[in-house]
């Protein structure tokens, strides 16, 4: 995809170690309850595709069945009223724009840690709307390219009905819209490619070029700062970074 950052591939390759954090459970048990809130209510997986992404995530991520059985039961109790999802925009150093959804059962609080990290980066808590329009939700799917070639995988992408398909070197990015997000991951996997994620996702349609390694670096630290958060699911930024 045109504009593409390099921040989606330093995720992917900090998975890992993400992975050993305790909060790790804690944020994909509330993606879990998020996904049941979202659905209606629904805590069957094979009725609720939100959910079954979620938990997707989650056995990925070696989560206990046990926690995941948790925390559905948790999201259809009386509890579940008290998560909900908030989203954050605003511009980070270096003026790229910033969008953090974060799940959290104590909003008031959730904003409070948010804006902290804001103003100790130098960086500028926006209101609703002021970056939002800068990106387009798409649903994404990462593939792993084992022993096939982009070319035969970018093929079995469009025929499957995928909008734009990415070489990240040992994997592939297929994008697609968000109703179709299902039914192309299924198709995927039935035709033998490893799927190793499949989420929706907020892709730039504007970006911003950072060509001076050292502002980005501030930049990617204050996204792994929001990161950290243990109500922060996700971080998006339409940075592009230019420098060699």
């Amino acid at each position: 995809m045109s504009g593409h950052s390099k921040w989606a591939q330093i995720k992917r390759q900090k998975g890992v170690n993400d992975q050993k954090r305790g909060a790790t459970f804690t944020k994909l048990a509330n993606a879990i309850m998020i996904a049941v809130r979202q659905g209606g209510g629904i805590g069957d997986p094979n009725q609720n595709f939100r959910l079954r992404l979620a938990i997707d995530a989650a056995r990925s991520s070696n989560m206990p069945k046990e926690n995941i059985e948790r925390a559905i039961q948790r999201a259809m109790g009386k509890e579940a009223g008290a998560m909900e999802e908030v989203v954050y925009e605003g511009f980070a150093p270096g003026g790229v724009s910033v969008i953090v959804e974060a799940a959290t059962d104590n909003s008031m609080r959730t904003t409070a840690e948010v804006k902290s990290i804001f103003n100790k980066a130098g960086a500028s808590f926006g209101q609703p709307g002021s970056v939002s329009y800068q990106f387009k939700h798409m649903g994404r799917i990462i593939l792993k390219k084992n022993d096939k070639d982009f070319d035969e995988i970018f093929m079995e992408c469009v025929d499957s009905g995928a909008e734009d398909v990415e070489d990240v070197g040992d994997e592939v990015f297929v994008y697609t819209d968000m109703p179709s997000l299902m039914k192309v991951k299924d198709e995927l996997s039935g035709k033998g490619l490893e799927v190793l994620e499949a989420d929706y996702v907020r892709e730039p349609s504007v970006t911003i070029p950072i060509g001076d390694k050292g502002q980005a670096e501030k930049i990617h630290n204050f996204l792994e700062t929001l990161e950290n958060l243990d109500d922060v699911q996700k971080v998006y930024t339409n940075m592009l970074e230019t420098y060699e």
